[in-house]
């Protein structure tokens, strides 16, 4: 028989009706769709997310319980499936328990579901073009099919690519952090095999069923375009950013679960129509999935939450993330158009099960059998148990509702009511709170989001800021040496409860906290600014150096938003080079002055400027560098007038001053000098300066002898040449 026959009907391509699969099953809908929620969410993000959260109900937890239906509804299924629906459920339950207790474990499992979703679409979409093909006629060689699987491979690893390129912004989603160099050329390069691949696949399939019956199948086609590939070459051109690591979790999630209940409620119809006594009941099957997708997704969260007092978004974001994966796995096991039954339903209009009937019901468990028969016990059981998870649903919806009113909030105290223990809420209740002058509802409000996830900095810090604002640094020290007792080993914590113990002087406290920090965390950067800070203090200049070295070395390498303030910086470089002076080490001081000097500049921190300006005179004078240490004392001075700062001011002129007499200028330009730093210095702010300034005044006075009148009443022409020497 020639290839290009097929013994299909034209009728017998659809599964339901031809709008109804192009759209829903298709995709035809993607590119409005998609279109359409990137636009208004920008626009309206609230509206949106309650829209989202919404839909789950009727398509995306439907969709989970669609698979969990497939497999265990039938013994025969059960007993064929049993290492993924008995080991690989009970190794996921495990992992649901363990993680609860494992704080880090989040990031790890987000990141492998947020990885896993688009590969999982990817495969359906693949089995649903393969299944129109076959429907069509098209029977693809080997040759082919692998083509067409590479070309659904290649646009996967195209989004793959483009999530897991540069760093990630989402602390839940961790990126493998691939160069963007490298990446773009990757993905042109994926681009042009996903081309090759294509055009041989398609030319092929079309040549043997037709362009007209190909539809169904090139509609799936480029919906995997849409999906994936277009929007990650976009994004090379900059004219589009793919949502990084949410993509394939909001509007692409429904799309899919949609099709995804398109084609499952079509194969639970055949294989109705197929099993003797058996009719098909679709309100049934649909409130059969709906319930059960509340029951996988809902009650767990909440459980864990009001019962342990676990982080309910935390607990939630677990729980989805393992039932998706539980999700990917149970699927990618059961849909195979290899097998024979599954195939005669959805590629054969008239199924033939040479197998004979299926067994209705499961007989798996004596339970279950007598739950699913017509007993009014029974039944009152099933209505019950529907009723009341179909009201925990609505009881979450509205949660999630008043939980993003972060701004009103009697709204977030409603949503806090229900669901307590919720630490993202809980922090954006207190901080609502804290604005509205209600700090009591903000205390109450850290509470509940420390005992929920002691782990969680952020509910912690808040309220050690309000104490310190506040000056209740006894409660801040006492609450922080409590909270160490949960989490001995919050390396964050430990510098928090160091700085409040140097507040009272336990020194010595305080640096073994900090000790302990760096032990734990040597990114910790903070505790090593303090250790330095100390150890100066205690006169320990070579440890401090490299303390200050160590902060320096760590901070530089933060992204530039991360970064101190260029003052902070400047700071903690010239406490270094005091530290490298008293130590004896002129040549590294020397150098850590000039970097300081240039920042200083380039930020134009002028007063910081001006003292890395004295410093390093300073230092060039106590050296014998008298022609590299005059200009800098010059600089100085020339942006001390600038700044509003007369006392700084008055010292700088009382340092020249002492540096002209040292290297033996005129004494008419050092009593001028002195002049001007006795006019700046106020006597209330140092006294001790102005007595040194006055000694050193009367002292030229009588060097001077008549000069010293004439220069006190009109010092000016002689500052300015001051300003002017050279040596």
């Amino acid at each position: 028989m020639p290839r290009n026959k097929h013994n299909a009907k034209s009728g017998e391509v659809w599964i339901y009706h031809p709008w109804l699969d192009l759209v829903v099953g298709c995709g035809a809908w993607s590119v409005p769709l998609l279109l359409l929620a990137y636009f208004s969410s920008a626009a309206s993000t609230l509206t949106w997310s309650v829209l989202f959260y919404m839909l789950a109900l009727f398509f995306n937890y439907p969709h989970y319980m669609a698979t969990i239906y497939r497999a265990y509804h039938t013994k025969e299924d059960f007993e064929k499936y049993r290492i993924f629906t008995v080991h690989i459920t009970l190794l996921v339950a495990l992992t649901v328990i363990l993680s609860h207790f494992w704080i880090r474990s989040l990031p790890f499992i987000f990141t492998l579901y947020l990885t896993a979703s688009p590969w999982h679409y990817s495969g359906q979409n693949y089995g649903l073009f393969m299944m129109f093909a076959r429907r069509a006629g098209a029977q693809p060689t080997t040759l082919e099919r692998r083509a067409l699987y590479a070309a659904f491979l290649i646009s996967y690893a195209v989004l793959l690519l483009s999530l897991h390129t540069g760093p990630s912004g989402d602390p839940l989603f961790l990126s493998l952090n691939i160069p963007e160099a490298i990446s773009s050329r990757a993905q042109i390069g994926l681009a042009v095999a996903f081309v090759a691949c294509s055009v041989f696949g398609l030319s092929r399939l079309i040549a043997q069923a037709s362009f007209r019956r190909m539809i169904p199948s090139l509609t799936l086609f480029s919906t995997q375009c849409v999906w994936f590939l277009v929007p990650s070459l976009l994004s090379l051109l900059e004219h589009f950013q793919v949502p990084r690591s949410r993509y394939s979790t909001g509007v692409l999630a429904v799309m899919h679960s949609a099709q995804y209940l398109w084609i499952t409620s079509y194969y639970a119809k055949r294989e109705a129509a197929a099993t003797p006594n058996r009719p098909w009941r679709p309100f049934s099957y649909f409130a059969i999935l709906v319930v059960g997708g509340i029951a996988l997704f809902i009650p767990g969260p909440w459980l864990s939450s009001l019962v342990f007092h676990f982080d309910f978004t935390r607990s939630f974001l677990l729980f989805t993330a393992l039932v998706n994966i539980h999700h990917f796995i149970l699927d990618g096991a059961i849909w195979k158009l290899r097998d024979g039954r599954i195939a005669a339903l959805l590629v054969n209009s008239r199924a033939q099960i040479a197998e004979g009937a299926i067994e209705a019901g499961s007989r798996t468990m004596t339970a279950l059998r007598w739950l699913a028969g017509p007993n009014s016990a029974a039944r009152a059981l099933r209505v019950g148990t529907a009723s009341a998870l179909l009201l925990w649903g609505c009881v979450d919806q509205v949660h999630y509702y008043f939980a993003l009113h972060s701004g009103d909030l009697a709204d977030l105290k409603r949503a806090a009511s229900l669901a307590p223990y919720d630490t993202p809420l809980e922090v954006r209740l207190a901080r609502q709170a804290l604005e509205e002058g209600n700090p009591q509802d903000s205390v109450a409000a850290w509470q509940y989001a420390i005992k929920a996830n002691p782990a969680d900095p952020a509910p912690r810090d808040a309220w050690l800021q309000y104490l310190t604002q506040e000056k209740r640094l006894d409660e801040a020290y006492r609450l922080t040496g409590s909270w160490l007792k949960l989490a001995p080993r919050d390396a964050s914590l430990l510098v928090n409860h160091g700085i409040l113990a140097e507040q009272f002087g336990y020194a010595d406290e305080a640096e073994l906290n900090w000790q302990k920090a760096l032990a734990l965390d040597a990114s910790q950067s903070d505790a090593d600014l303090y250790l330095a800070l100390d150890l100066e203090r205690q006169g320990k200049f070579e440890d401090a150096i490299g303390h200050y070295q160590a902060y320096l070395t760590k901070v530089v390498k933060r992204p530039a938003a991360n970064l101190p303030p260029a003052a902070n910086l400047i700071s903690v470089l010239l406490k270094l080079a005091d530290c490298n002076t008293r130590a004896n080490h002129p040549d590294v001081a020397l150098r850590h002055y000039k970097m300081a000097r240039t920042f200083a500049a380039q930020a134009e921190e002028k007063k910081l400027e001006s003292f890395a300006d004295v410093a390093e005179a300073s230092l060039q004078a106590k050296r014998g560098e008298t022609n590299q240490a005059l200009p800098l004392y010059q600089t100085a001075l020339q942006l001390d007038a600038g700044l509003a700062d007369q006392h700084s001011e008055g010292v700088d002129w009382y340092m020249y001053a002492m540096f002209l007499r040292d290297t033996g200028f005129p004494p008419r330009f050092v009593y001028a000098s002195l002049l001007k730093s006795q006019s700046l210095l106020s006597p209330e702010a140092k006294g001790e300066d102005l007595a040194a300034v006055s000694r050193v005044c009367k002292e030229l006075e009588r060097q001077l002898g008549p000069q010293a009148p004439v220069i006190s009443r009109n010092p000016e022409p002689l500052l300015h040449e001051a300003l002017e020497l050279k040596r």
